[in-house]
């Protein structure tokens, strides 16, 4: 049998979490959405600035993740703040868990995609960045930047 190559469409991206923090590790882990949730999702209906994991006993859980109301469903009761179970094995949550506790480690969101027709969230275990790190990087862009700006003004002329 062949391998057939998995196709997956990122919906959103957390870029400020990459720019806070240095990431470690990457997990995958499914959301437990409700029924029009799946069709905002994959509207690209999805916000993740400020959200991150909560552990709550032995289950994980996502906080703070906008989530828009489907424009052709009616749900007055509707939060789309609302916290949302993430479907991670139990043995990884242990994991995380205890690297949270013991390494003064965070799990934020870092994206929400597409797999095989099924809604998947990245998430990371992550340690924050100094403040320092965050400018050093922001000056190296620059410097980037500048420097293709620099070819391209020399390639036309």
């Amino acid at each position: 049998m062949e391998d057939h190559p998995v196709s997956i469409k990122i919906i959103s991206k957390n870029k400020r979490a990459y720019f806070d923090y240095e990431i470690l590790e990457e997990f995958e882990a499914g959301i437990a959405l409700a029924g029009a949730e799946v069709k905002s999702v994959k509207n690209s209906q999805v916000n993740l600035a400020d959200s991150f994991v909560r552990f709550e006993g032995d289950q994980a859980y996502l906080w703070n993740a906008n989530i828009a109301m489907y424009k052709h469903a009616y749900d007055p009761s509707y939060d789309p703040l609302r916290s949302r179970k993430l479907l991670l094995k139990k043995g990884e949550i242990d994991m995380l868990q205890s690297k949270v506790k013991q390494a003064r480690l965070t799990v934020v969101p870092l994206k929400v995609y597409l797999s095989r027709g099924l809604v998947k969230l990245s998430i990371g275990l992550v340690r924050g960045k100094k403040q320092y790190e965050k400018k050093l990087k922001i000056k190296e862009r620059d410097l980037d930047r500048e420097l293709h700006r620099e070819k391209r003004v020399h390639m036309v002329k």
